[in-house]
């Protein structure tokens, strides 16, 4: 056999892992200790909506088009009491600008109230209500599959209504509601979406939004008339439009503004003056639910037969409370299920070292901390399995080359 020299290795030359000193849970303990902050119901809100002043303002998601609508007012406006209500005080009457402004502050008032109230919405069936009408309509109880459309029939003075059920909200609609698919909402009294205000315009705030209607129809042909009339004034004794507009070019940009849109606007007022004297939904309109166009022998069941009555249901009637809670309260179990979990993970470092002398393996595994009793498995390093296999390795493989020798 061979001889075969051999080097003893100085441990403290091995290179050792540094040990990781376990993190300081002191700050987390501290945080665990401070109660967490209730949160409120629109924080977690699961329809499209967006929420400011702590949820007491709600706005679709989608509401780009309102500051158009706000600014078109207001610049039209503006131009108005700027360049024409001076000179129509001082040639006709100062009542002018009195009645501007008076209709200026209700149509902005009406379209800030339409834009930022609760139109309706309904709140989602919870998870125990939902799985209950499963039951109740579905006796195979297979959910694996999206089943057909479903429907209910309830009897609402003598007319037959449907009631079709809301997959997205588990439940079926009430009479006259309908799912928004911009909101992703159940509203009740489903009017129709409109963009130009920013919401869904429902049963809560449809009076406001037939009163921003009809109000703007009036500002809009208000201001129309004056410019036609400042400009009529400035063209007398032969000077000519021309020379009018040069002296006042805002007017020029009102009159454009104006004859565009008076038309769309009273047209609208007009229409929705008719679903009011009916009591009708653009909806139900749209779809023609009680125009007997199917060929069925139906009437509006919601309709008094009186347009005065009707009216008065539609835009009198009791304020509806808004059926959401939006700055209600999560109970506790919801709330800490929606919070985030702090999850702790004892960490405990390890290191080894390892003496190798002719031929030999010594194992010193060295802990960072000393146990004072006997250690559980949970307490173990997790990697001390994992360095005891590589030294055992490693001692066998030099063994095995020191024979060789």
């Amino acid at each position: 056999m061979k001889n075969c020299e051999y080097q003893q290795i100085d441990p403290q030359a091995l290179p050792t892992p540094t040990p990781t000193p376990p993190p300081h849970h002191g700050n987390d303990r501290d945080e665990k200790e401070q109660p967490r902050r209730p949160r409120r119901k629109w924080e977690v809100f699961p329809g499209k909506n967006r929420f400011f002043c702590q949820g007491r303002i709600i706005v679709a998601r989608q509401s780009g088009v309102l500051p158009l609508t706000l600014g078109l007012i207001l610049v039209t406006s503006g131009l108005f009491f700027i360049f024409d209500c001076p000179f129509l005080v001082r040639h006709l009457t100062s009542c002018i600008p009195v009645v501007g402004g008076v209709l200026f502050i209700f149509v902005v008032i009406t379209l800030l109230q339409t834009s930022f109230t609760d139109p309706g919405i309904l709140p989602r069936a919870t998870p125990d209500e939902a799985a209950d009408i499963e039951k109740q309509i579905d006796n195979t109880g297979n959910t694996s599959y999206r089943p057909p459309p479903r429907t209910k029939e309830v009897l609402i003075n003598q007319q037959v209504v449907k009631l079709k059920y809301c997959f997205t909200c588990k439940m079926f609609r009430p009479p006259r509601t309908s799912h928004c698919s911009l909101c992703d909402n159940c509203v009740e009294r489903f009017d129709h979406h409109c963009p130009w205000v920013g919401n869904c315009v429902g049963k809560r705030n449809y009076r406001f939004f037939y009163t921003f209607i009809v109000s703007l129809s009036f500002l809009t042909a208000f201001i129309f008339g004056c410019v036609t009339t400042h400009l009529a004034l400035r063209a007398q004794g032969g000077k000519g439009l021309v020379f009018a507009l040069q002296e006042s070019p805002g007017s020029a940009v009102e009159l454009v503004i104006c004859f565009f849109s008076v038309w769309s606007i009273l047209g609208l007022s007009g229409f929705h003056t008719y679903l009011v004297a009916s009591n009708l939904t653009t909806n139900e309109d749209i779809k023609g639910s009680w125009s007997g166009k199917s060929g069925e022998d139906v009437t509006n069941p919601y309709s008094h037969r009186n347009i005065f009555v009707n009216c008065c249901s539609v835009l009198c009637g009791p304020m509806p409370p808004s059926l959401i809670d939006r700055r209600g309260f999560l109970p506790t179990d919801e709330s800490a299920q929606t919070g985030s979990a702090d999850i702790e993970v004892p960490a405990l470092a390890a290191k080894s070292e390892i003496n190798v002398v002719g031929g030999s393996s010594q194992l010193t595994i060295g802990l960072q901390e000393p146990f004072s009793h006997a250690p559980t498995p949970s307490q173990l390093p997790p990697n001390l399995f994992l360095n005891l296999t590589e030294a055992l390795l490693l001692a066998v493989a030099l063994t095995q080359s020191a024979a060789w020798c």
